[in-house]
Order: structure tokens, then C-alpha cells, then sequence
């Protein structure tokens, strides 16, 4: 019996799924994409279609060839790598199998297609290169976004490495394979990767090898060495470099397949179906840039999330969308009117936010030129006309080099690129933007002619792909003209061609016609047929007549029934003709790109600032930070003129104990002087207490956005603010657990409290909540005051006079525990308190929602547990509780026993009558052993005496 699978399909599918085993292989069969075998079983489930069986024993599932994007996007975001084979030859020009090849390779970090991509999102792969993969502390990393060629390296560890890929929008890992491992990365780092949904595919070890990196880098920039980049030629970051551009030739510009095929030399063929030098190129790939320590205020994936800046804590893994109001603060400002109007503008936004900068004279060139925007109100209505129009041409030029664009993308590049002369003349006569203006300036004589060949050159409404044409204008090609005039005038010519003949040869009944059998012909009547002239050939003949031919009518009607596919053929190349002009100045697209990201981001701010009142900040390099009626950026979005601003201040010069004493307790609500809480700038800890619900967290997460929001280059929300330069912003905030690695709620709390301690130095924000929740009291308030001792310096006690100790990080620490509140008088002029004002009305509370200075000693949990829903009785019971018990806590105070002086009292029975069972935390049991415990006098007591009664207490214990 015949093998079904020994078919040439079947043949030809198999060396393509041999080559990408890691692969779903779509087979193009005619109109459909095919899978088969597991693959098939994979996309059953994965995307629900139907499962079929054309050869039994063999299962078989297709989708559609016009909604194989659809497909692949489902495919990619479920994790799956994806290679697409393609028939490269035609079908009416094939003997036996057409010839096909796999044509790209689509993974989630090499996607370049809109269909696939997040306009507002960048896309990125990263290259692993660890010194040692047994024991991988120190790591190389490259990073690339391959649908606009930005290429980064830098180094970091292990310990980093989680932070280092969420900050940069990893999508997809490679990393070199290792034996025993089974084609995985050593679990520290493989959890790395897992927290954020990262993909990881595990290349050939050779690939990362410092020689074989670096020709491959030497190769795809065409340069001798790599110092010209700023890089040396045995580091980490090189080896991964090199691994990164041997994957991405390999799945974005496959040649070998098709050898592997048909055994036809791949540079003899095409692989798109267009001629070999349409390849795809990576040349859209910039040289790699080094990320130089220190360039920029970093957020670690703990401190992302809390402070949501790319998605609310609640919503699934992933980052906004563009236009998503989420509550995030990239979704404020990608959802708000007079937001980012490019893609670039968008994605450049997301970076700044999640990666602000720490350069000063860069932060404030970025405020200075939000300032003039905000001014100059002309000049920002005016920037805003010219972006409007500018397309995602980073992406686009990115498509061009790897043969993916289409004749939208060429058109949208053509009028984005017109762009340029309109911007330089928008910003041509403001100071501020002289750098943006060289770089538009420098790229103008480049980019302008390419933009006016391909707008002389396209229609307006250009078709969504080439396989019928309509791309170029009449005119503009004599050869596609003649094409075209024959597919819409043949009628016309051959009625002319008619006459004409009728007239020279005297022949009244000369007629020319069309059949599909015998294609074009001259027929004449059989009493004219004497008469025909020796020019006509003898075609055909007929009861009452004769037809005939001339060169000249075959030779059109091998130009009519061509034509179409001439027309075609022809836009095709002219369209990589135009593609071809546009690629040879890629690196000044890339230049327009992130100059126009750069003009649409700053323009965002501008209207944010000027839509809401923010303020530009005063940046200082001194380590200080103050507030005036700072407000939380999301939030006022929502509440508008409900939100209750409020002043922060931390760090900056040191006070002496003489000037700090005057100052006093601060009291409750309302008990200090009104400019008690300016005088607390020396401390660098502020100690926040007060209820739950009452604003404490909130304060503390719209302190950290506003550095956050300095540093990018924003206007903050605030009346006034003066922030220093802050090398890390670090958050303990809320409860998580990871069951999943083995850590409890208390345990992740305790691990990302121990990276603060270990990392912070005196240019960090730190924004604590509740520390030490998560176990008994005494332990978390033991370990809360001795965190809070150790953030405000080694010392925990200073000088006699002098509060001058080294500076910590400045911190806002908001807590429950109130006995932290001594701090302040332990530590003077470097711990500081605050809280939360209230008001009460009988058994009702009214938050106020205002910082004070002060410190309070209730939490009012018991009304926020009322205002929750708890059912009455528990609530009645814990006012009960409440009223009778006192636990002390106090550094250094014992705890008494019932019944002695400054004890509790023991806890009332609940109500109706108690059931005999003890109180939960004072009441015991009375024992002799405990009386005569208590008349011992220890001071008249000798050695052989106290032996005795030692005993004594002994027996009375054993005793029933």
C-alpha cells in the first residue's frame, strides 16, 4: 500500500517543518494557508478551526490566504512561533510541484507588521550572552526592535535582569543552549523572563562565541571593528549583539529554504516572488548603541506596577493600548485630547515614562521646549497641523528593507517625508528646538525628492496590496500607459483597425472579431474572399465565410491578453523601484522618525500642562524635594476640582537641634504652626500616619509620578515643585504573593523591602506602605522601626547639637504602626512626622484628605470596616474590643500583667452572656504558683533560699 505522505506536497512540507520543528508551518495550497499533522491539531485548538482530513491519518486545518494576518496575530499572542511558506513560482508556469519557501519567520519579538504590532507599544528581542550559564551573574544583553532597526547593548546581572527586560518591552529572549539543560535557561534566570510573559527560544551556543559574534557584526554594518561604535571586542554585550543578527537573518531574510526545496541555488531564485535583488535586507538595522550607566532614573518592575504606569495593578498582563483611558499614566496621556498624534510620538512617550532621563541639561532642554509650547500657543497649534499627517514612517522604513511594505505604507512614507520642509518651518524661529531643527534640516535634502517622486509618482487612495495594481498615476509610465490603454480602449482599435483595413482593400464586408477558441480574427464573406489581399494570412474557414489574420493583429492580441498581467508586472517594478530609492536613505527616515517622536511628545506634554496647570519643575542636583500642592496626575483626570492637593518636603540643608526644639511636638490635627511643615526640609524620612481610605497611599504614589514625570521632561502637577536629580525611584506597595516560586505575601514583601535597603543611596525616592503588615505585630513593627533607622542614615543617633548625620534616601514611609512616630524625637531633624486630617461627628468620620505635620494614634479601622459593608453586630463587637483593650508595644516597656498597675483591662464578655471561654489577649487564669511568685521579696532572699522556694514554686506547679 502506497505511503500517503509520499506525495511531492507532502514531500515539500516536510523538509520545511524538518527545518522549523520549533515552528507552526503554514503551507500555501492555492487560496489557503494549510497546517497538518500536530501542527494542525495546534490551530484546532489554538484559533478553533475546523479539523479535516483530505489523506487518512493525516489531520489538516487551513485558513484563508486574505486573513492570514488575522490568524498570525491570534497565533503570536498566544506565544506560538509561526513560518509562513509561500508559493514562489506561478502556477501556470510550473511542471510538476511549484516551487515554494518559507519566506519569513514570525515570533512575538521580530514582528514588523501593523496587523501584528501595537502602535503605541515597541516590540523587542533581546540576545542573552552570560559569561557563564552555570553560574550567570554577570550578563551581556542586546536588544533590538526590529520593525524599526533601534539596536541597544549594555550589561547587567542576574539580579537585574527581570528589571532590565520589563523597563525595555522584551517580548522574546534568545539565549545560548547548554547541555543538560534541556534547551532552557538555569531557573534563576528562566523566572527572570517568566514574571513578565517573556518568550524564550534557545539558540545554537556557537552563535554567542566572541569570534563568530563579531564577524557577524563586522558583516551586517560592513565595518572592520567595533570601536567605532564604543565597543570592545571581547565583551558580553558584543557576543550578544552577534547572536541577535544571526537570528533575525535567519528568520527575516531565509535563503536557504528554497535550495533545501528543490535543490535550486538560492541566489538563483527568488524567495517573495519578486527578483533577487528584492531580497530582504536588514538594512534598516542602525548601528548598535551602548546604554551608558546612569542615563536614566530607573523604575524596576516592582516600582512599574505599583505606581501603574503602564497598566492598572487590576488589569491583565500586558501594556496599553493606544487610546485606553486604563487609569494608567501612559493611558492618561495616549487617551486625553491633544495627546501623541504619531505612532513614534507614542512609543517615545511610553519609553520616557517607564525610562526617565537622568541627564540635568537634558531634562531641562525637554522643559524648556514644553515651556515655549505652552507659550506660545501659535507655534504649538501649527506643530500640531504638521504632525498630524506624519505616518509610522519608522515602521515603515523597516517594512521597506525587509520587502514587507505595501502600496499604503509607500504612499503614507511619501506624504509623512513632505512633512519635513512644513516642521523646520514650524520650529525654524524658536530657540528652544535649534537641535530638532539641525536634525530636520540635515535630513531634508535626502528625503524631500524621495517624497515628491513618490507623490508625483502614486494615486491619492492607493490599493491595500499590488495584485491587481492601481497604484501609479496615468501618466507617469509610458510602458504601464500602453498596458492600460489596451485593457480599456481594445474595442476602440479594433473598430478603427476595421476601417482601416475595409478602406485599403476596398473590402465593404471586412469584420474583425473575438472568440476564446481562435482568439482575434478578419473575417470576410465568401464572395470577397476572391478579393482578399496577399497580406492576409488563411485562419479559418466557414460555411459562407473566411477568416484570416495579420502580424499586426497577433502582435495585439498578444499585447491585449497580456496586458493585464503586463500592468502588474509593471507596477511591481516601479513599486521596488520606488522602494528601492526610498531604502538607500533608511538612516535618514530614522532620523526623521525620532525627531518627529520627539516634537509629537513634547507637544503632548505641552497640552497636558496647559490643559490641567501643571507647572514646569525646577531641577537641582542637590538631593532635595518640595511640593507645593502637588496632585495625583490620574486621579485629578477623574476628579477634576475634588482632588485635595498637598505638600511634600524632603531633604535638602541640615537644621541644628536648637532650631528644631523650638519647633516642638506637633500635635494632632490643626496643633503645629503654619510653617512647622517647610521646617521639616531637613528630614529626609517622613513618617505618614492616619486612617485607612483617608489618602495616605495616594500621597505618597503622586509623590513618586511627579519625580517620575519631572524627569521625562513633563510639567508636573503641583503649584510649585523643586526636585533633585533621583538615580532609582523604589515602591513597597500592596500585597502579592508568588505561590508559584515558593514565596509567601510576607516573604515577597521582606525580598522587595531587602533590594531597597541594599540598592537605595541618598539620590533615591522610596515610597513605603505598611511595612510588616504581613506578620505578627511585634515583628513587623520591630522590623518597620529598624528599616526606618537604617533609611535615614548608619547613625541612629547624632552628634550633641548636631543632626548632620549622612543622609538617606528620601523616603515616604506610611504606616499603621504609630508607635514609629517617637522616631522624630530619637532622630530630630532627619525623621519627620505626618498624617492624615479627619474630622469626627459622633461615630462618623469625614476624611479631609490633607497631609499635616503631626502625628496621630488611631487608624479608624472599625469605621472603615462600617463603611465597607461588615454586618452590624461584628461591627458593635469590635467597638467593644476596642474600647477595653490596650496592647503595648512601646520600646523598651514591659508587659504588665492583669491586675497591676497600667494594665488592661480584661475584655468584656460579648453579648448575650459569655460562654465561659477566657479573652483573647489579658485574661488568665489565677494559680497559687503565681501569688507566691508575687510576695517573694528577692532583696532579703540568700542562695540556699531561693533554691528552696525555687522548689517550692516547682511543686505547686506539678501539684493536680
Amino acid at each position: 500500500m502506497p505511503d500517503p505522505r509520499d506525495t511531492p506536497a507532502m514531500r515539500q512540507f516536510t523538509r520545511f517543518k524538518q527545518r522549523h520543528p520549533d515552528c507552526i508551518l503554514l503551507f500555501r495550497i492555492g487560496d489557503f494557508y494549510e497546517t497538518f499533522d500536530d501542527d494542525a491539531v495546534t490551530c484546532h485548538k489554538a484559533l478553533g478551526l475546523t479539523l479535516t482530513q483530505r489523506t487518512e491519518g493525516i489531520p489538516m486545518a487551513g485558513v484563508p490566504h486574505h486573513q492570514l494576518e488575522n490568524y498570525l496575530r491570534r497565533l503570536i499572542q498566544q506565544g506560538y512561533r509561526v513560518a509562513v511558506c509561500d508559493q514562489v513560482q506561478d502556477a501556470k508556469e510550473a511542471k510538476g510541484i511549484v516551487e515554494r519557501a518559507v519566506t519569513r519567520v514570525i515570533t512575538p519579538g521580530t514582528r514588523v507588521e501593523d496587523s501584528l504590532l501595537d502602535e503605541s507599544a515597541a516590540s523587542r528581542l533581546a540576545a542573552l550572552a552570560p559569561a557563564d550559564l552555570r553560574d550567570p551573574t554577570r550578563l551581556g544583553l542586546a536588544a533590538v526592535e526590529v520593525s524599526t532597526g533601534a539596536f541597544t547593548v549594555f550589561e547587567t546581572s542576574a539580579a537585574a535582569l527581570a528589571d532590565a527586560l520589563a523597563a525595555r518591552g522584551i517580548d522574546e529572549l534568545i539565549f545560548p543552549e547548554q547541555p543538560g539543560l534541556a534547551g532552557k535557561l538555569p531557573p534563576a534566570l528562566a523566572r527572570a523572563a517568566e514574571v513578565h510573559g517573556i518568550s524564550c527560544t534557545p539558540r545554537p551556543a556557537w552563535h554567542f562565541r566572541p569570534a563568530e559574534a563579531l564577524e557577524a557584526v563586522r558583516q551586517q554594518f560592513g565595518v572592520a571593528t567595533v570601536a567605532g561604535f564604543g565597543l570592545r571586542d571581547d565583551e558580553l554585550a558584543v557576543c550578544a549583539a552577534g547572536a541577535i543578527i544571526r537570528y533575525l537573518l535567519e528568520t527575516q531574510t531565509p535563503t536557504e529554504d528554497s535550495a533545501g526545496a528543490t535543490g535550486v541555488p538560492s541566489s538563483a531564485r527568488p524567495c517573495t516572488g519578486t527578483p533577487a535583488r528584492q531580497r530582504p535586507t536588514l538594512a534598516h538595522l542602525l548601528p548598535p548603541r551602548r546604554e551608558e550607566d546612569g542615563a536614566v532614573c530607573i523604575l524596576d518592575g516592582v516600582s512599574l506596577r505599583a505606581l501603574e504606569v503602564e497598566r492598572t495593578i487590576r488589569t491583565p498582563h500586558g501594556r496599553t493600548a493606544a487610546g485606553a483611558a486604563d487609569g494608567s499614566l501612559v493611558g492618561l496621556f495616549l487617551s486625553s485630547p491633544g495627546g501623541c498624534r504619531t505612532p513614534m510620538g507614542k512609543r517615545l512617550l511610553r519609553e520616557w515614562l517607564c525610562r526617565p532621563s537622568l541627564r540635568l541639561d537634558e531634562v531641562r532642554s525637554r522643559h524648556a521646549r514644553v515651556a515655549l509650547l505652552v507659550e506660545d500657543r501659535r507655534t504649538a497649534k501649527a506643530l500640531a497641523e504638521a504632525l498630524d499627517g506624519v505616518q509610522d514612517v519608522a515602521r515603515i522604513g523597516g517594512r521597506i528593507a525587509l520587502r514587507r511594505a505595501t502600496p499604503r505604507d509607500l504612499v503614507a512614507l511619501g506624504r509623512s517625508l513632505a512633512r519635513v520642509e512644513t516642521l523646520a518651518a514650524v520650529i525654524h524661529s524658536a530657540p528652544a528646538f535649534a537641535v530638532s531643527l539641525r536634525a530636520l534640516e540635515s535630513v531634508r535634502e535626502q528625503l524631500a525628492p524621495v517624497a515628491r517622486r513618490i507623490l508625483d509618482a502614486c494615486i491619492d487612495s492607493p490599493p491595500q496590496h499590488l495584485r491587481e495594481g492601481g497604484l501609479f498615476r496615468d501618466g507617469f509610465d509610458a510602458a504601464l500607459d500602453e498596458a492600460r490603454l489596451l485593457q480599456r480602449d481594445a474595442a476602440s482599435w479594433l473598430a478603427a483597425y476595421q476601417q482601416r483595413l475595409s478602406a485599403e482593400h476596398k473590402l465593404p464586408g471586412l469584420k474583425v472579431g473575438f472568440n476564446k477558441v481562435f482568439g482575434y480574427y478578419i473575417e470576410l464573406p465568401a464572395a470577397q474572399a476572391r478579393q482578399a489581399p496577399g497580406a492576409l494570412t488563411r485562419k479559418q474557414t466557414l460555411k459562407n465565410a473566411e477568416r484570416y489574420t495579420t502580424p499586426e493583429l497577433e502582435e495585439f492580441q498578444e499585447k491585449v491578453t497580456t496586458a493585464e498581467s503586463r500592468a502588474v508586472e509593471r507596477e511591481r517594478l516601479l513599486f521596488d523601484g520606488l522602494c528601492d530609492e526610498a531604502g538607500a536613505v533608511l538612516p535618514a527616515i530614522a532620523a526623521f522618525a525620532q525627531c518627529v517622536a520627539e516634537l509629537d511628545t513634547l507637544a503632548c506634554f505641552a497640552e497636558r500642562a496647559l490643559r490641567r496647570r501643571w507647572v514646569r519643575p525646577e531641577m537641582t542636583d542637590e538631593p532635595v524635594l518640595s511640593i507645593t500642592a502637588g496632585r495625583h496626575p490620574v486621579l485629578e483626570e477623574v476628579l477634576g476640582d475634588r482632588f485635595v492637593p498637598n505638600d511634600v518636603q524632603l531633604g535638602g540643608a541640615r537644621q541644628r537641634d536648637s532650631e528644631t526644639a523650638t519647633e516642638g511636638e506637633s500635635g494632632a490635627a490643626g496643633g503645629s504652626s503654619p510653617d512647622s511643615l517647610s521646617r521639616c526640609l531637613a528630614a529626609s524620612l517622613a513618617l505618614i500616619t492616619g486612617p485607612n481610605m483617608a489618602g495616605k497611599s495616594t500621597f505618597i504614589r503622586q509623590t513618586a509620578l511627579i519625580v517620575l514625570l519631572a524627569h521625562a521632561g513633563s510639567f508636573v502637577p503641583a503649584e510649585a515643585a523643586t526636585i533633585g536629580l533621583t538615580d532609582r525611584i523604589f515602591t513597597r506597595v500592596g500585597a502579592d504573593d508568588a505561590l508559584h516560586a515558593g514565596q509567601s505575601t510576607f516573604m515577597v514583601e521582606m525580598t522587595e523591602t531587602a533590594t531597597i535597603l541594599n540598592s537605595a543611596t541618598a539620590r533615591s525616592l522610596v515610597i513605603l506602605d505598611e511595612i510588616g503588615r504581613g506578620t505578627s505585630t511585634l515583628d513587623g513593627l520591630s522590623l518597620a522601626w529598624a528599616i526606618a533607622e537604617h533609611l535615614v542614615g548608619p547613625e541612629s543617633r547624632p552628634p550633641a547639637g548636631e543632626t548632620g548625620a549622612p543622609q538617606g534616601p528620601r523616603t515616604l514611609f506610611a504606616t499603621h504602626y504609630h508607635e514609629l512616630t517617637e522616631l522624630e524625637d530619637r532622630l530630630p531633624g532627619r525623621i519627620r512626622n505626618l498624617h492624615v486630617s479627619v474630622r469626627e461627628w459622633g461615630e462618623q468620620i469625614v476624611f479631609l484628605h490633607r497631609i499635616l505635620p503631626g502625628r496621630t494614634d488611631r487608624s479608624y479601622g472599625v469605621h472603615v470596616a462600617k463603611l465597607a459593608g461588615i454586618p452590624a453586630p461584628v461591627v458593635a463587637r469590635a467597638r467593644e474590643v476596642l474600647a477595653s483593650l490596650a496592647v503595648h508595644h512601646s520600646v523598651g516597656q514591659a508587659s504588665r500583667p492583669a491586675g497591676s498597675p497600667g494594665a488592661a483591662a480584661a475584655i468584656p464578655p460579648p453579648s448575650p452572656a459569655g460562654n465561659g471561654q477566657l479573652g483573647l489577649f489579658t485574661e488568665f487564669l489565677p494559680h497559687p504558683a503565681v501569688d507566691r511568685l508575687r510576695e517573694i521579696k528577692l532583696d532579703t532572699l540568700s542562695p540556699i533560699q531561693a533554691f528552696d522556694t525555687l522548689r517550692g514554686l516547682k511543686q505547686l506547679l506539678d501539684e493536680p
